[in-house]
């Protein structure tokens, strides 16, 4: 592994760090895209290049989260019992995702999440006021949300606030509630997901060195060391911005990600 390569992955790092604070979400999609450029340059196997993009992406959110989320809750913003009935069923698919990214064909994920995120974001521009009456599911609802929320992260190599946050927004939870909480849903989706990329990275041979599974070492600790650092900048970012800057600036991420993604579809169609 070429080590001069380290200050890119800090840079990503610090881009990272601040997106997980500031929107509850982990980076997957600025990392994803970034490793495989990298990792293609570097001449790792083309069948191999995403699937360790992905799992890398997935290593760092578990200490992305963790540094976000100590700052969300020093705010009092986390919903630790909407939490509490959630992870379970993002435990259970995360682990499960990683196992059937091998079987399922790129384009199809790609143009599925593409849509889902562009959705989401104009949603949030819309901003259409939620009805009254409408809450969060009870503790079975939420399990199962988890589970789509873990399954569909897991694939993509991302933390989950682009379901978790405009749900939570959806059920009538403040946007800094559903931040602040969604920064929390990483850790479980990456600690599952990353055992998930493991498992299925063991079975494969002919992965590059410095790998563990689907996780390239390197990277990973060149990318946490400055996002750990950067997340509560993040946080402290979402608690000063006015609600409606604050679903612009997400609803902006989404697009990013919506294009990125069916840009991808199509190429690899």
């Amino acid at each position: 592994m070429d080590w001069s390569l380290l200050p890119v992955f800090l840079l990503l790092g610090c881009v990272v760090g601040v997106l997980a604070g500031l929107l509850g979400i982990g980076g997957g999609m600025t990392i994803v895209p970034v490793l495989t450029f990298v990792f293609t340059r570097e001449g790792f196997p083309l069948a191999h290049v995403v699937h360790l993009a992905i799992g890398t992406s997935m290593a760092t959110i578990m200490f992305t989260s963790i540094s976000s989320v100590r700052a969300h809750h020093a705010h009092g913003a986390v919903l630790w019992p909407v939490f509490r009935a959630i992870a379970p069923g993002i435990l259970l698919a995360s682990v499960l995702g990683p196992q059937v990214v091998g079987a399922m064909k790129t384009p199809w994920v790609a143009a599925f999440f593409g849509s889902f995120a562009a959705f989401s974001a104009v949603q949030m521009l819309l901003d259409k006021k939620p009805h009254a009456a409408r809450q969060l599911p009870g503790p079975w609802g939420l399990f199962a949300v988890g589970n789509g929320i873990g399954f569909i992260s897991s694939m993509v190599g991302a933390g989950g606030g682009f379901i978790s946050v405009p749900f939570m927004a959806w059920c009538n939870v403040k946007i800094h509630n559903a931040v602040a909480t969604s920064a929390a849903l990483g850790l479980p989706i990456a600690v599952a997901g990353t055992v998930g990329y493991v498992i299925a990275g063991l079975r494969t041979e002919g992965l590059p060195p410095h790998t563990i599974g689907y996780v390239h070492w390197p990277a990973l600790l060149g990318i946490v060391v400055a996002s750990v650092l950067f997340a509560p900048t993040g946080a402290r970012l979402a608690h000063a911005w006015p609600v409606k800057k604050l679903k612009k600036a997400f609803a902006g991420m989404l697009f990013v990600l919506s294009a990125y993604m069916l840009w991808k579809a199509a190429s690899t169609w």
